[in-house]
């Protein structure tokens, strides 16, 4: 890859609805503060729709909520230095909502790592008969739906509701308007230096463990700097693309970590264990080769370089509009 190309990785691309919420945040008349005060408020109305949207699967609002809850975090995390102790409590308190929802998404986990080695079947001649394979899927599926009856309930809909409430309130109290650029490119920088700090010296050998922080970070990285797509417009497109690449394949080793993890003796998938580990562990070999590929790029750069960078833009950003 060139090099115009590796430096274009650190311009991201939004969502739909963040980028209408986040575009005063580059200029038109808003302040800073002002962008990241709309897209909290589009943060917290996506959670709320999918609590409310009654063509939603308890699956599908419970994947909606979550995705929601990252991205509010990610934005809590970049506010930590400003807001002090609120934002570190509330980003607490939304980890453990998301632990709350987590039951039926481990099942999902076990459900897209067989999806995984499924489709590896003609390369890797999975030792499984069909039939086999259907009880695996049957067993998995059966885990999902219990835990979704038992975690996502109405008094665990009420739990989100509340939050979100507290946060709506909380979030007019906040002084966002005041906050500039600066403390914003400090946050930023901040999570970027975690995750670059958490790349593994040997991923061969880097524990599932590891590989989950680093996948946080990396999802918290994206979030924050998805916030700041106006301000870089340019190859956004390549950043979102490479960035994205990376989550998937962090994402398929945390999905086969968990399905490893129902090998285990007296778990329900203990009588396939000596069939599954070994495929488990190509499989997941294959995914890591490419992580360290696509992270070497997407964090190339030391912090400070990353910090003078992304000051560059905004400063080239300000003068372009006088």
């Amino acid at each position: 890859m060139g090099r115009a190309q590796n430096a274009a990785f650190h311009e991201p691309v939004m969502k739909p609805r963040q980028k209408a919420a986040m575009m005063g945040a580059a200029g038109d008349g808003d302040s800073f503060g002002d962008g990241l005060a709309a897209a909290a408020r589009s943060i917290i109305a996506d959670a709320r729709r999918a609590l409310a949207d009654p063509e939603l699967s308890d699956a599908e609002a419970v994947h909606e909520v979550r995705k929601a809850l990252k991205r509010w975090r990610a934005l809590l995390r970049l506010l930590a230095h400003p807001l002090g102790e609120q934002a570190d409590q509330m980003r607490a308190e939304a980890r453990e909502l998301m632990r709350a929802l987590a039951g039926a998404r481990d099942a999902q986990s076990a459900l897209d790592a067989l999806a995984d080695l499924r489709k590896e079947v003609t390369k890797t001649d999975l030792p499984f008969s069909p039939t086999s394979m259907e009880t695996i899927s049957q067993r998995l599926t059966a885990i999902k739906d219990a835990a979704e009856q038992t975690g996502f309930t109405k008094d665990m809909r009420g739990r989100l509701s509340r939050y979100l409430d507290y946060a709506t309130l909380s979030l007019e109290r906040w002084p966002l308007t005041a906050i500039n650029f600066d403390t914003v490119a400090d946050g930023l920088t901040a999570t970027y230096r975690r995750g670059r700090q958490l790349l593994p010296d040997n991923w061969a050998e880097a524990d599932a463990e590891h590989l989950h922080d680093l996948r946080r970070r990396v999802v918290e990285h994206s979030h924050q700097m998805d916030l700041m797509e106006p301000l870089w417009p340019r190859l956004g497109k390549v950043w979102a693309e490479e960035a994205q690449r990376l989550r998937n394949r962090l994402g398929a080793c945390q999905d086969l970590a968990v399905f490893a993890n129902l090998t285990a003796p007296h778990q329900p998938l203990a009588p396939w264990r000596s069939r599954l580990v070994p495929v488990i562990e190509a499989r997941r070999a294959a995914h890591l080769k490419t992580a360290a590929r696509l992270a070497g790029r997407l964090f190339a750069e030391k912090p400070k370089a990353f910090r003078r960078r992304i000051a560059a833009l905004w400063s080239a950003r300000q003068a372009k509009q006088k």
